[in-house]
């Protein structure tokens, strides 16, 4: 069994130098990244919160929060009365997927750039859980029986006044579901189609390849219909013969346009021509950089849009919890899908983020979680600067992510995934998206940054440019 030594305390020395308002958020990224990185074995025995405090000199209260949170992650384990230790499973828990490229044989992943994932140590444990205490002293019991297959009228009216404020959309709570996150919204709005003779949808290329498996679930085929710098193509959509579609207007995901206004008036122009409709997919409207929100399309017209999103990105997809708003002329056929699916979403969860909703807690966690994204986002451009000179990168006003189009003298695709993969690092490929191929040999890649601390981000594209590099 391993002791506690130096480094359990000089690898958190920069940490313990950050300015006051980061510094216990400091502390607990380099912490975490000295597990993951094996500086911090497991079975090493770590200080004593006073010891570490004073060699650190910091409070002891942070390293106490520290602990605490990297304990509840895994990342360390603490037995009563014998101490605080690196715990067994940290390394082999976030080394355990390889990029697709790697093959059976690659080492381990150290940096994982893949998209789609928000930093899950950001979830508000306190205020949450204050939010639950108030929930369960307060909840009448008639409320813990079957619940309305729409939601709680609390969440529904907390989240169409938030909807309504945050992204300008026409939000009545009568109208609003509370689902299982967006790929319910979407599975949902799939059987109500099916029902009504439709046979297929269209599907924004490039885009997500899930909306295709989703609405494949219900019966419907799937279109994929070409984007350029504006927004969905016209006549290609008009051409496909399809009478409902997804989009991702406000920050489309993955290239990261905003579509011009031209084509969300062409695109509501189009469902009201065909008698059709628009499921508007807005996976992370909240993040907002360098420039003002972008509202959602639903409040041009929501008779037309069917609105969906989710606390995935903001709190954490294992909430399992989403909204939308819909229609009234596809209402109740929706709420009668919804009752028969799952008879509703658990009414605690609902209460609890109603709570949280109400008394401003949501708000604040979007402020904090918009301040380390744009924090990691700033040491992403940075580090490619630094490391892929020339490297053109887009979509980083706005979302968790960025495209990244890397010079060819780079390497060819393959060769330049394969480099990385040997390298540790995973990455996603923006072909992997669509069915554009683009043969001019540059790479072209989705970048996901929001799971990553800012050291992590920079010694990833490091650890890329050393690998593509070698001849």
């Amino acid at each position: 069994m391993r002791s506690q030594g130096q480094a359990a305390w000089e690898v958190l020395l920069p940490a313990a130098a950050a300015p006051a308002r980061r510094r216990g958020r400091a502390l607990q990224e380099a912490l975490r990244e000295a597990v993951r990185s094996g500086r911090l074995a497991a079975g090493t025995r770590m200080p004593s919160t006073r010891a570490l405090a004073g060699d650190l000199g910091v409070s002891r209260g942070l390293v106490t929060e520290a602990y605490e949170q990297l304990t509840a992650e895994g990342y360390l384990r603490s037995d009563r009365g014998a101490g605080t230790w690196v715990g067994d499973a940290a390394r082999s828990r976030h080394g355990g997927t390889h990029a697709r490229w790697a093959g059976a044989s690659a080492p381990e992943v150290r940096v994982d750039f893949r998209p789609g994932t928000p930093d899950l140590s950001l979830f508000p444990r306190s205020a949450w859980s204050a939010a639950q205490r108030a929930v369960l002293a307060r909840l009448p019991h008639p409320a813990l029986g079957y619940p309305d297959p729409r939601g709680l009228p609390e969440l529904r009216q907390a989240l169409a006044a938030m909807l309504t404020r945050r992204r300008g959309v026409v939000a009545d709570p009568e109208r609003l579901v509370v689902c299982s996150g967006v790929a319910q919204a979407s599975t949902l709005l799939g059987f109500v189609l099916r029902a009504r003779g439709l046979a297929a949808v269209g599907i924004e290329d490039p885009g997500s390849p899930e909306h295709g498996r989703l609405f494949a679930s219900t019966g419907l085929d799937t279109v994929w219909l070409p984007l350029d710098e504006e927004g969905l193509r016209p006549e290609p959509l008009a051409a496909s013969g399809v009478r409902a579609v997804v989009v991702t207007p406000s920050h489309q995901f993955p290239s990261g346009i905003s579509w011009s206004a031209e084509r969300r008036a062409a695109l509501l122009d189009w469902a009201r021509a065909v008698d059709g409709y628009v499921l508007e997919d807005d996976y992370d409207g909240d993040f907002r950089y360098d420039r003002a929100p972008v509202g959602a399309l639903q409040g041009l017209d929501p008779e037309r849009v069917v609105y969906a999103g989710s606390v995935s990105k903001s709190l954490a997809p294992g909430l399992r919890l989403g909204w939308t708003l819909v229609p009234e002329a596809l209402l109740a056929e929706v709420v009668e899908r919804k009752r028969t699916m799952d008879l509703g979403n658990p009414v605690l969860d609902q209460a609890v983020l109603a709570e949280f909703v109400t008394r401003g807690a949501y708000d604040r966690q979007l402020r904090h979680c918009q301040r380390a994204y744009r924090e990691r986002r700033d040491a992403l451009l940075s580090a490619l600067a630094e490391h892929l000179p020339g490297t053109v990168v887009s979509g980083i006003a706005a979302g968790l992510h960025v495209i990244a189009r890397v010079p060819g003298h780079y390497g060819p695709p393959e060769r330049f995934l394969a480099r990385a993969a040997e390298a540790g690092v995973a990455l996603r490929p923006l072909e992997e998206y669509g069915t554009a191929r683009p043969g001019d040999g540059e790479v072209r890649l989705v970048i996901g940054y929001a799971h990553l601390a800012p050291t992590v981000v920079s010694d990833g594209i490091r650890r890329v440019a050393e690998a593509v590099g070698r001849e």
